[in-house]
C-alpha cells in the first residue's frame, strides 16, 4: 500500500512543483577587492523568472521581487549612554551573538505592501524583522530598545538600509536592482537572496554568494596580523622606529 501511495502521489507532487515559477538570479560581481583607494562599490542584482510554459500566466496577480544582501554575522556589544552629573557614562549593555555585519534589502514595492508581519519575520524581510539573537535574557522592552539602537547605529554608518521600489521588473519576467556597498563594509562571505512573492506568499527563493576581501598591501597586512601576530607586532614597532628616525634626520637636515 505504501509503495502504491508513493506511485500515485509522485506525479501529483511533480505537477505541483512544475506549476511554480523558478528564479534564476545573478550578481554583477561575485567578488569585490578592497584596496587602499576603495571608496565603495555598486552591486547590480539581476535575473529572470521562469514560468511553466515559458510565459507569465494570464489573469494571475503580478509578482514582486525582494532582494536581501547580508554580510557575515558577528558578535556585537551595544552599550547605552547615560548622563550622570553632566557627564556621559556607560550604563546598561546588551550583547548580540549573531548580528549581520551588513544588511540591505531592495524590493519592487514597499515590503509592508507585499507581505504581512509574520512572513517578514520568517524570512527577515526588513530592518524591523531582523532576528539578532541577544546573548542575555533581558526583558522584551529592553531587547527592543537595544535592537532599535543597534539598527540606528548601523543605518547611520551606511551598513543597514532599505531600498523600497528599487527593484525593476520588466514584462513580469526580467528584474534588476542596484545596491551600494559602502567603503566601511566588512570583509567576508556575503549572500544575496532573492524572493519571488505573489499575494503575500513566497513562491521561490534563490541565493548567490559574494566574496568581499582585501587585496594588495592591505591583504598582506591583514593576513600577517592574523597568522603571525607576534612577528607582525615586532615589524610594526621596528617600522615605526625607522620612520620616526628618518623623519628626525630629515628635520635636522632642513
Amino acid at each position: 500500500m505504501r509503495r502504491l501511495a508513493i506511485l500515485v502521489l509522485a506525479p501529483l507532487m511533480m505537477a505541483q512543483s512544475a506549476s511554480k515559477p523558478i528564479l534564476v538570479p545573478d550578481v554583477s560581481q561575485r567578488s569585490i577587492d578592497i584596496a587602499y583607494s576603495f571608496t565603495g562599490a555598486e552591486l547590480l542584482l539581476f535575473g529572470a523568472i521562469i514560468y511553466p510554459g515559458g510565459r507569465q500566466p494570464k489573469g494571475e496577480a503580478p509578482t514582486d521581487i525582494v532582494v536581501v544582501v547580508k554580510g557575515p554575522t558577528q558578535s556585537i556589544l551595544v552599550r547605552e549612554k547615560e548622563k550622570v552629573a553632566g557627564i556621559w557614562v556607560n550604563a546598561e549593555r546588551l550583547r548580540y551573538r549573531s548580528a549581520p555585519s551588513f544588511y540591505a534589502v531592495a524590493s519592487s514595492r514597499p515590503i509592508g505592501d507585499i507581505v504581512d508581519e509574520r512572513t517578514r519575520a520568517i524570512y527577515e524581510l526588513g530592518l524591523d524583522s531582523l532576528q539578532l539573537s541577544p546573548a542575555s535574557s533581558a526583558v522584551s522592552a529592553t531587547q527592543a530598545r537595544f535592537q532599535s539602537g543597534l539598527v540606528d547605529l548601523k543605518r547611520r554608518a551606511g551598513l543597514y538600509y532599505e531600498a523600497p521600489s528599487a527593484v525593476e521588473i520588466t514584462d513580469g519576467v526580467l528584474y534588476r536592482a542596484r545596491l551600494s556597498v559602502p567603503a566601511r563594509v566588512p570583509v567576508g562571505r556575503f549572500t544575496a537572496e532573492t524572493f519571488l512573492i505573489r499575494d503575500g506568499r513566497v513562491l521561490a527563493a534563490a541565493v548567490r554568494d559574494i566574496d568581499i576581501r582585501k587585496s594588495g598591501f592591505e591583504r598582506f597586512i591583514a593576513r600577517a596580523a592574523d597568522r603571525s601576530s607576534v612577528r607582525y607586532g615586532l615589524v610594526a614597532v621596528m617600522l615605526s622606529i625607522g620612520l620616526g628616525g628618518a623623519a628626525g634626520w630629515f628635520a635636522r637636515r632642513i
